[in-house]
């Protein structure tokens, strides 16, 4: 017997059911407060090209292995990608280790098209 198949977009479809999202303007109010830890899940060659000022560098395939010791577990996260689906998996995957998580609506793109802060 085979197990149902899934596609990428099933996977970040159901992980978006899971998680909170947050959108532009909270995450904005939330980056200027100094209130949550930002966490870029995009690849380094992606994060050097520009990031959300203060952001830790955590990309998507490391997140598991890495985030102990790397984020902090008493303050919130807001994770982003350039999209949104990378960060959601990522906000799947850190809510399950007892993360407090967000992921960003729209990612990176959604943030600079926003006229949001930018480094890099």
């Amino acid at each position: 017997m085979h197990a149902m198949t899934k596609s990428g977009t099933d996977l970040v479809n159901e992980a978006k059911q899971r998680i909170t999202e947050i959108d532009l303007a909270a995450a904005r109010r939330a980056h200027r407060a100094g209130d949550v830890v930002f966490v870029d899940v995009r690849e380094p060659h992606e994060s050097n090209l520009g990031r959300i000022p203060g952001a830790t560098l955590l990309p998507r395939g490391t997140i598991e292995v890495r985030c102990e010791g790397v984020l902090p577990r008493d303050r919130a996260l807001v994770v982003y990608c350039a999209g949104g689906s990378r960060s959601a998996l990522a906000a799947d995957t850190l809510q399950t280790m007892g993360y407090e998580v967000r992921s960003l609506r729209g990612g990176y793109r959604a943030w600079v098209e926003d006229g949001g802060p930018v480094e890099g």
